[in-house]
């Protein structure tokens, strides 16, 4: 070893000077250097500009995904128009099916009411004895709507009334502690089961006597359903004042429901008759004139068989 300075003084120890060894931090997987102030991306996917650039020398990288989504939008367009035909024809075969059993087109006419004729119409049954006029009006051959002319049947009066019957015969039964959801649903279902019979009968009537009539299956339930009116204003009065109360004004109602039956229900029974203007006498006619009678009288005898037993 060649000195290159002072040397040191005899005696003294030489120190052995030994190579520092400098600490490099050993990086985990999964970090970066911690001496590197960039992170390296020149081994990463490239994405957006930093990408390839295509063939085509635009610059632009290309995507897979974009080229499949660009071939599948045709086929998604064709599958949906595919699915919207399906859907079209398969709503017009259930409305022909529908149609078939239920005439969806004839019960909008009976529902074709307004405020107006909903009030008229409730004053026409429970005062019809000053009404004059019970013709049904038509216009070239088709019967005006409900809402132009007070004679026509509806059916929103009656499903209506028989809704709030049940309802109204749910708060009598409360007021007595009688209430029960059995006996409630047992209440409907006996109406429900009488109008049925009702209507079965009168067709098998009218059958039985041969009376041609315009007079339809939705007509007669129209008809039958107005009794519902009374037995809600017997039902209440019979809350609000007792039995006697509940008699008087059933009394009424039943009368009025009886005279406007005989005077509605005679213009289609006997339509020829009333035609004519003059009353034929023969046994047909008077079969036809006992049906009418014994269909507004069995609407008083039901009115009382549905509410006696809800007053107290």
């Amino acid at each position: 070893m060649h000195a290159t300075g002072l040397a040191a003084p005899a005696g003294t120890p030489r120190l052995r000077k030994w190579p520092s060894k400098r600490r490099v931090p050993v990086s985990q997987p999964g970090m970066a250097d911690p001496h590197q102030f960039f992170d390296d991306t020149s081994s990463a996917p490239s994405r957006g500009y930093g990408g390839q650039p295509s063939p085509g020398g635009l610059g632009y990288p290309t995507s897979s995904s974009d080229n499949a989504a660009f071939l599948a939008a045709p086929m998604s367009n064709m599958a949906m128009v595919y699915g919207s035909s399906l859907a079209a024809q398969g709503k017009e075969l259930v409305d022909k099916n529908i149609d078939r059993f239920i005439p969806v087109s004839k019960l909008k006419y009976y529902f074709a009411v307004d405020t107006v004729y909903v009030g008229k119409k409730l004053g026409l049954l429970v005062f019809p004895y000053l009404h004059q006029d019970w013709e049904v009006q038509y216009q070239q051959d088709t019967p005006v709507a409900p809402r132009f002319d007070i004679n026509a049947p509806d059916l929103y009066i009656p499903a209506m009334a028989f809704i709030t019957y049940i309802l109204v015969a749910g708060l009598a039964l409360g007021t007595q502690d009688r209430f029960s959801p059995d006996l409630l649903g047992l209440q409907a279902s006996s109406a429900l089961a009488w109008l049925t019979l009702e209507v079965v009968a009168i067709l098998l009537s009218l059958y039985l006597v041969t009376v041609n009539t315009d007079l339809t299956t939705i007509d007669l339930v129209a008809f039958l359903g107005y009794k519902y009116v009374g037995m809600i204003g017997g039902i209440l009065t019979g809350l609000l004042f007792g039995k006697i109360g509940y008699y008087l004004v059933l009394a009424w109602c039943c009368v009025s429901i009886f005279v406007f039956m005989i005077r509605t229900l005679r213009l289609k029974i006997l339509a020829q008759a009333a035609a004519e203007g003059v009353p034929v006498r023969g046994a047909r006619n008077q079969l036809r004139m006992y049906l009418t009678m014994a269909v507004a009288a069995a609407q008083p005898v039901l009115m009382y068989w549905l509410t006696f037993h809800l007053v107290r």
